[in-house]
């Protein structure tokens, strides 16, 4: 009876507070470094969206350059952040996985929990240079879509996690060196840039068995920074990782046989890899005999 009480009287301190802070909460929040907004950072934007809303929320993001560590939180849905310019609104940090041994999950720069939401016209980067793993952006939510976004890093500058989540990348641009888009997401990545800055692998998928298609990349356009000679399509993460690319242009940086087994020939057998229309320098095979390509 004691514990039933507390409860009680917890809830209705969640509900006095909720109340009693309506007022703040907004369709329409300005973020501005300068000040010039309602709030200096997009953490503190955050505070006034209201938890599971059924309207949408727009978080205006002027150009400048954000030092945050970000955690969407997994009660916030229908929100869209919209950067004022891409290359001008930025949102930095630089941790990674050997600092103070926080391990690779832990060093995004922007982690999305919440589902149902829209990301534009934004540079999400981690800068701590090549130092091993060091995530840009962490999603685990599902319904997601960045439209216009760079997200700049060297190894595992994408990790798409969540096993039933869905994310959309549209004329987006992505770096990295190892591995820079890993996951068990399904992701669909329609017209972007995906850069190489180094001889290694560009994807990583971890597809559960169940969940049929992991990584889409249609109609983007794969490029190297100079001298950068043989990069894979990728390598199985998990066995079952699953990975197309669609009309996709291929620079001369891709190498014949397109994938890897992470040194595991069992992996040949349950990878699920193929190409459809390739085109470019580094389409010309022979391809490895366990991936399609048609």
């Amino acid at each position: 009876m004691k514990l039933l009480k507390i409860l009680i009287i917890g809830l209705i301190l969640s509900m006095t507070a909720d109340i009693a802070r309506g007022a703040d909460y907004r369709k329409e929040i300005t973020v501005a470094a300068d000040g010039s907004g309602d709030c200096r950072t997009i953490g503190e934007a955050l505070e006034y969206i209201r938890a599971y809303m059924d309207y949408r929320v727009t978080v205006n993001i002027r150009n400048g350059e954000y030092h945050e560590k970000l955690i969407i939180p997994s009660w916030l849905e229908n929100v869209d952040f919209i950067g004022e310019d891409a290359e001008k609104t930025i949102i930095i940090c630089n941790d990674y996985a050997k600092k103070d041994n926080m391990g690779t999950f832990r060093t995004y720069t922007v982690r999305v929990d919440g589902c149902h939401l829209t990301f534009r016209n934004l540079t999400i980067v981690n800068n701590a240079g090549r130092v091993g793993q060091a995530v840009a952006l962490h999603t685990e939510g599902t319904d997601l879509t960045f439209i216009n976004c760079r997200f700049l890093g060297d190894q595992d500058t994408l990790f798409l996690a969540g096993h039933d989540s869905e994310v959309k990348f549209e004329d987006c641009y992505v770096e990295g060196t190892t591995d820079f888009i890993f996951g068990p997401a399904t992701a669909w990545f329609d017209r972007c840039e995906i850069r190489s800055k180094a001889d290694s692998y560009i994807t990583a998928a971890s597809t559960p068995q169940h969940v049929e298609t992991g990584f889409v990349f249609r109609n983007c356009r794969l490029t190297a920074d100079e001298g950068v000679k043989k990069v894979y399509l990728g390598r199985p993460w998990r066995p079952y990782a699953s990975t197309s690319f669609i009309n996709c242009e291929m620079g001369g940086h891709i190498t014949p046989a397109g994938w890897d087994n992470w040194r595991d020939p069992s992996n040949e057998k349950t990878a699920r890899y193929s190409e459809t229309g390739s085109f470019g320098p580094g389409a010309s095979g022979p391809r490895v005999g366990w991936a399609t390509t048609r």
